[in-house]
């Protein structure tokens, strides 16, 4: 069975704040920073999850008023167990379905080939580095996705 994938809501935060410290780490968003997430979803922030009766993936975009057409994808998560599933594919269809007419950026740990994979399948070219960017000199990979090309 295919998750459903929809807007987050309050009551996911806790659900995201576990899936994102399982996926990242010491990387994680801390819960303050999820609420802040929550809080500007009016403004500026699409927060879609990937829902099975329980939240096993999620999708963060940067998505700014119509004048800027530069979309960031902030942060996409899929559960340890769900990986590989389309999962990943799913939230970044209905990601890039958010950016109709926009360009979209994003960066990347240069090791993660999966979701490096994951982004060039969906027509995401690598445009520069970031040399040394993470903790233990890993260098940033950035990408760009635009819908004409």
């Amino acid at each position: 069975m295919r998750p459903a994938i929809r807007p987050a809501t309050a009551d996911d935060l806790p659900a995201l704040v576990a899936l994102d410290e399982v996926c990242f780490g010491s990387e994680a968003w801390s819960t303050v920073s999820w609420t802040g997430e929550f809080e500007r979803r009016s403004e500026d922030r699409v927060i879609l999850v990937a829902d099975e009766g329980a939240v096993v993936g999620y999708v963060v975009l940067l998505v700014p008023p119509v004048a800027l057409d530069v979309v960031e994808l902030l942060r996409i998560a899929v559960t340890p167990a769900e990986r590989r599933t389309g999962i990943g594919g799913q939230l970044m269809t209905a990601a890039l379905a958010q950016c109709s007419g926009r360009t979209v950026l994003l960066e990347v740990a240069a090791s993660n080939e999966s979701a490096v994979g994951l982004y060039a399948g969906f027509g995401f070219e690598e445009i520069s580095r970031r040399r040394g960017y993470y903790a233990g000199g890993e260098d940033a990979v950035i990408m760009r996705w635009r819908e004409d090309a």
